[in-house]
């Protein structure tokens, strides 16, 4: 039996219904593998609090940047609620350890699904907090953890993709525009890796590797943004 106390002093919640609380935590795999379990997976609640999410980072934004554009605002709001902000947040507040998984699913150290597990269950946390105590207390939560990071975002140009933030800065401090090349494809035709390379001129600054070749060029232009200290 797992306990919640700790989890709502960090978040400074403490729930009415420790259900939604407990079931923001299930996931999926666990209850097919404890069919039993008296509380449902966390799909449902993700569902909701991405909803509720959306629409308090959006008010936020809209009504504190009332001359930014409308693509501009957008950019800022996806930066905000990605999965890898989500998922860093879930760290921030060490909901790892709360999670119901299946044994499977458990020793499985895959990062990138694992991320995607904890930003859903943050998601299906701020979905829990607004069905036990109402749109003020998400909020609350929400400018606690999310809304918090935007003046870094903003100061560091985190909400560009890594691709044009690597561009920007090349261009800025080298004058050169980087280029990606392909160095290696692996794997059968359904299940192809590329590795791919991040050039200034003729000097490789990283790899990074995808199952494809954008996904590639964003994880080799992440790595060349740390390389580089940028």
């Amino acid at each position: 039996m797992k306990e919640f106390s700790k989890l709502e002093k960090k978040i400074g919640i403490t729930f009415l219904n420790e259900n939604y609380i407990k079931q923001a935590v299930v996931h999926r795999s666990y209850i097919n593998e404890h069919p039993q379990f008296e509380l449902g997976h966390n799909e449902r609640l993700e569902f909701l609090g991405d909803a509720v999410l959306e629409i308090v980072v959006t008010e936020f934004l809209f009504l504190n940047y009332p001359k930014t554009p409308e693509g501009d605002l957008t950019n800022w709001r996806a930066s905000l609620v990605n999965s890898k902000m989500l998922s860093l947040i879930a760290q921030e507040i060490g909901l790892e350890k709360y999670l119901y998984l299946s044994r499977g699913e458990a020793k499985d150290d895959n990062s990138k699904a694992r991320q995607y597990i904890l930003a859903n269950a943050v998601e299906a946390l701020i979905g829990g907090i607004y069905l036990d105590q109402g749109i003020e207390a998400a909020k609350k939560f929400v400018t606690k953890f999310m809304l918090s990071k935007l003046d870094n975002i903003l100061s560091n140009k985190l909400f560009m993709d890594p691709k044009s933030r690597f561009q920007e800065k090349s261009q800025e401090i080298h004058k050169t525009t980087p280029h990606y090349k392909v160095l290696k494809e692996s794997g059968p035709d359904h299940e192809k890796t590329f590795e791919v390379g991040l050039f200034l001129g003729e000097e490789l600054i990283s790899k990074g590797k995808g199952t494809s070749k954008q996904e590639a060029q964003v994880d080799a232009a992440e790595r060349g943004i740390k390389k580089m200290e940028w």
